[in-house]
């Protein structure tokens, strides 16, 4: 069975922490990269408590944006020669993933919570789909 956005985020947070305490020398960028990407699965954890679909999707939109922080700080470890690219890329994508997951969320929930039916183009309905989120 496919993991889910939660899952997903918690094992990426865990891998995130275990290389920043590997890294020395830089805690201005490992505390903020260790922070964002922890902060992901705590916002997608709180949206299964949403009081609303307002408040679901405004804490899904939450981790959305600190998905994009922490590919931010990855790409500044990554250019600033801290960590190599194979590392850079696998975290990228693994950051990514779950980003994607969180777009057909919000993008799935809004459309159900306005009664309308969405034209999606063929790449958003297959990433839904993909996703499981219908």
């Amino acid at each position: 069975m496919a993991k889910t956005s939660h899952e997903l985020a918690i094992e990426f947070a865990v891998e995130i922490t275990e290389l920043c305490s590997k890294i020395k020398g830089r805690p201005e960028y490992t505390k903020q990269l260790i922070r964002s990407a922890s902060s992901i699965s705590a916002n997608i954890a709180e949206a299964k408590y949403a009081e609303s679909n307002a408040d679901f999707v405004h804490k899904l939109e939450i981790a959305q944006k600190e998905a994009n922080e922490t590919e931010n700080w990855l790409s500044v470890l990554f250019k600033s020669g801290i960590i190599d690219e194979l590392t850079f890329k696998s975290l990228r994508n693994k950051c990514g993933k779950i980003r994607r997951m969180l777009i057909a969320s919000i993008t799935t929930v809004k459309a159900k919570s306005n009664g309308q039916m969405l034209l999606l183009s063929e790449t958003q309905k297959s990433v839904l789909q993909r996703y499981g989120v219908t």
